[in-house]
């Protein structure tokens, strides 16, 4: 399939699938999207509940953005993050030399941490900073059957519109199930055929404010 690199609303970059007409990352912002979501609602969230050791799993490991952010607020937060990125089909060499995220973020003293995160084998845990531990997995999101596991999940799949079977009661147990207890789940969608199927597996659903381009976003919680 075709992978275009293209500049997002905020000057950060993503990779564009013209067959699908789907971006990995919001046209409207990729950097802006990846702190709204993942970072304001998912990380700072349960770090405000006093967590000082944090579990992710990471769906749709991609260009690595998300990791990428987390790895440099965990440092600010002085939290220990032990992340795992899920991801069918990783990003070429090519075009994650593209990727513009360090100079955006203005992070240039961490570049290493984002080349480091892309260099490290797969299906190994890597420590890429004292308070980060990475391990990549490529396999596909069906094959994810950890229990009781994470204490986020950053839910960045392709949307439903293109893949309606990543975003089924089916895959959402498989989430469900691998939450500890008063984990949280965090995604930019807000299709109400999203938080049914959230719903119907257990996870309590709120809406909240969306990012740039987007009027919501949901993050789904684990209570028990």
């Amino acid at each position: 399939m075709e992978r275009n690199v293209i500049i997002t609303a905020d000057g950060s970059s993503t990779i564009y699938l013209p067959e699908w007409d789907e971006p990995y990352h919001s046209k409207h912002g990729a950097i802006q999207e990846a702190y709204h979501v993942f970072i304001k609602h998912g990380l700072n969230y349960l770090c405000e509940q006093n967590y000082d050791d944090i579990s992710i799993l990471e769906i749709g490991f991609g260009t690595g953005l998300n990791a990428f952010i987390t790895c440099i607020e965990s440092e600010k937060l002085h939290v220990s993050i032990d992340y795992y990125g899920v991801e069918a089909y990783p990003v070429s060499e090519e075009d994650l030399l593209k990727m513009n995220y360090v100079t955006q973020l203005k992070a240039e003293s961490k570049a290493s941490f984002f080349d480091t995160m892309h260099q490290v084998p797969w299906e190994e845990s890597c420590k890429i900073t004292p308070h980060f531990l990475l391990t990549k997995e490529n396999k596909f999101f069906s094959e994810i059957n950890d229990q009781n596991k994470f204490n986020i999940i950053y839910f960045d799949a392709f949307g439903a519109r293109v893949q309606p079977e990543l975003w089924t009661e089916t895959i959402f147990q498989k989430m469900y199930d691998a939450l500890k207890p008063n984990g949280v789940l965090v995604t930019y969608s807000a299709k109400g055929s999203v938080r049914r199927a959230m719903q119907a597996v257990g996870f309590n659903v709120e809406k909240l404010p969306g990012p740039p381009g987007k009027r919501e976003m949901l993050r789904a919680c684990k209570k028990i």
